[in-house]
């Protein structure tokens, strides 16, 4: 953030040109001019959608993995740019969403809603949560620096998220689905 408290604009040559800072502004959605973590939660529903026909314990590995190569990104991407959780770093957003999404696994075999209508629902529920930042969410991203106070944040908006997700699904899903 500059002194004006508005974010740093950085030309999308610079950041395209660099493939760590390509993936922490998830793949140029964080380029986005306005509410660029919302448009980079979008590719985090593909990436969702490309994890979620693995078996649970490879899923949530996968997500570990992921978290972990967020974190050196998100920290490498921070201080080369020297702007510590610039909006446009996004990778945070991907995996978030992918947490929230989490109930969603078919190999769960609980969900009986319509698969969009569950990812709508896991992408809403973290906005909210990731925007809002309750407690401790807030307090997670004013005292932890770094790559994985970018990254933590969004990693326990996404386990509250996931909860919602799955009771809301859950819940309209036997509202939509006839038994």
């Amino acid at each position: 953030m500059s002194e004006s408290g508005r974010a740093i604009r950085f030309p999308p040559r610079l950041i395209l040109a660099s493939p760590i800072h390509t993936i922490a502004f998830g793949f140029g959605t964080g380029l986005a001019p306005v509410a660029p973590g919302t448009f980079g939660t979008m590719p985090g529903v593909l990436l969702f959608l490309a994890l979620s026909w693995l078996h649970v314990q490879a899923f949530a590995l996968a997500l570990l993995i992921l978290a972990l190569l967020g974190w050196a990104v998100c920290a490498y991407s921070s201080r080369k740019l020297g702007v510590h959780d610039h909006p446009g770093i996004v990778v945070d957003e991907m995996v978030g969403y992918c947490v929230a999404a989490a109930p969603l696994l078919p190999a769960l075999g609980w969900m009986d809603a319509p698969l969009w209508l569950g990812l709508l629902v896991a992408f809403v529920s973290f906005r909210f949560f990731d925007i809002l930042k309750p407690w401790p969410i807030r307090w997670l991203d004013q005292h932890v620096g770094g790559g994985l106070g970018i990254m933590v944040d969004d990693l326990l908006a996404g386990v509250f998220a996931a909860a919602v997700t799955g009771v809301l699904t859950l819940l309209l899903g036997e509202a939509l689905v006839p038994a």
